[in-house]
């Protein structure tokens, strides 16, 4: 069995594009494929391996910058490696506000645990603000939690200028993994918001600690990699992406006849032009061929 974990840490890098060949010759050389985001206020990622592997990963990046634990570290078991290649990227921010994280002025961190968020959600006085993009939140949400309908998060600022004028309203945010609440929360902390209020860990962390039965999390939740979505403990969900739009769909969007392989699914279907679905079958049969001529010189090495 393989692990995947999905991490981040808020922590101070000088030079983070320092870090990219070197990081990738480690995925590289142990066997490791994911995503990690280097940016002057910190790290995100998700890879996945052999235990000893990313254990090996989580002993060199806490080495490399300095720090004991992270901030969020999600683990669970996957049957298959659901990433493609190992990339290392280099951005100005690990989450996008147009802000850089700062901890110095941050100090009331309202993390709640998952077996304590339901508990929460549910009180009256609690607003309830799903930070993810639109379409995350049509595939899954808490029971009574506001879509923003905002694709870009760059644009919460403007949201929670918005939101209320009641620096005293109590605020419980979500995300996946908790990353972009953590970023959300620090925002309107240093604004003047008291009781602000993330899920410890995200979805992910309350979907593999809350039992079925008690959980108030309807549908499923996407994840970026080749999983689509996940349900309760982390396992594999009901939806593909589209190679077309690559947007989530479910599986039953195969039988509609809006649907090609590799090309267009019932969501992009009219929205692409001729020559859009021309080019995605080119691409389609080139792949197709490059697969053929491999397996046709594999055997011929046998």
């Amino acid at each position: 069995m393989l692990k995947l974990i999905s991490f981040y840490k808020f922590v101070k890098i000088k030079n983070p594009a320092d870090n990219k060949f070197t990081f990738r010759k480690f995925l590289i050389d142990n066997k490791l494929k994911g995503s990690i985001i280097f940016s002057l206020e910190g790290i995100n990622g998700s890879v996945s391996g052999k235990q000893s592997n990313v254990d090996l990963l989580t002993k060199f990046l806490k080495e490399k910058f300095s720090f004991k634990v992270f901030d969020t570290i999600n683990i669970c078991d996957v049957d298959f490696v659901p990433f493609k290649r190992a990339k290392i990227k280099v951005k100005n921010e690990v989450v996008p506000l147009n802000e850089l994280f700062n901890d110095d002025k941050y100090k009331s961190q309202n993390r709640i645990e998952p077996n304590d968020w339901n508990k929460l959600i549910l009180s009256n006085d609690v607003t309830v603000i799903d930070v993810r993009k639109s379409f995350e939140n049509d595939i899954g949400t808490f029971e009574k939690a506001i879509n923003p309908k905002i694709n870009d998060f760059r644009k919460f600022p403007e949201y929670f200028e918005r939101l209320s004028d009641d620096k005293n309203k109590k605020i419980a945010m979500f995300c996946t993994g908790g990353i972009r609440c953590e970023k959300a929360a620090s925002y309107l902390f240093k604004r003047g918001f008291k009781n602000v209020y993330q899920l410890k860990g995200g979805i992910l962390n309350y979907l593999n600690n809350v039992p079925k039965k008690n959980s108030l999390w309807k549908g499923e939740c996407f994840v970026f990699d080749e999983r689509v979505t996940v349900v309760n403990n982390s396992k594999k969900g009901n939806y593909l992406i589209c190679a077309g739009c690559r947007m989530p769909m479910k599986k039953k969007d195969i039988i509609s006849p809006k649907y090609e392989k590799d090309v267009s699914c019932p969501n992009c279907f009219d929205k692409l032009t001729d020559k859009q679905k021309f080019s995605f079958r080119m691409r389609a049969s080139q792949k197709t061929s490059g697969k053929i001529k491999s397996n046709s010189l594999q055997r011929a090495s046998a």
